[in-house]
């Protein structure tokens, strides 16, 4: 492979070219530029259409989205009773001793107070069924 000298080979001129005096006065001008005062023209910002119909869109759009907010804040994140019931029964491995087993006095309590069975159903539900002794025995 041959060799590449970069200081031997023709160089590629930029195109570019300034006169010879341009950097004599640059900081001169750059100066007096600078020193002018420009008056800008100010425009309001409510007497523009374009921010006008932003605006009008940004509060549709908040409007529109404080029902979503609300409604995912006031989610509950409680399990209703159906859930719950149907994520236990199909727990294979899972059987009432183990359910007791996680009852606390409080939860035996409140459960008492809410079952309240009549003489009536009790019977029906003793006739009904002919695995009495099963009923018992549990």
């Amino acid at each position: 492979m041959k060799a590449f000298k970069l200081e031997n080979e023709p160089k590629i001129t930029t195109g570019f070219k300034t006169s010879d005096d341009y950097f004599d006065d640059f900081s001169a001008k750059v100066l007096q530029q600078i020193n002018e005062t420009k008056e800008v023209k100010v425009i309001p910002i409510y007497k523009r259409k374009n921010v006008l119909s932003m605006l009008a869109a940004a509060v549709v759009f908040i409007g529109l989205l404080i029902p979503i907010v609300n409604n995912y804040n006031n989610t509950s994140k409680e399990l209703d009773e159906a859930t719950l019931e149907t994520y236990l029964s199909y727990q294979s491995n899972l059987n009432q001793y183990d359910l007791i087993k996680e009852l606390d006095t409080k939860d035996i309590d409140k459960l008492n107070k809410s079952v309240a069975l009549e003489q009536e159903t009790l019977e029906d539900i003793l006739s009904s069924n002919p695995n009495i002794e099963n009923l018992i025995s549990e």
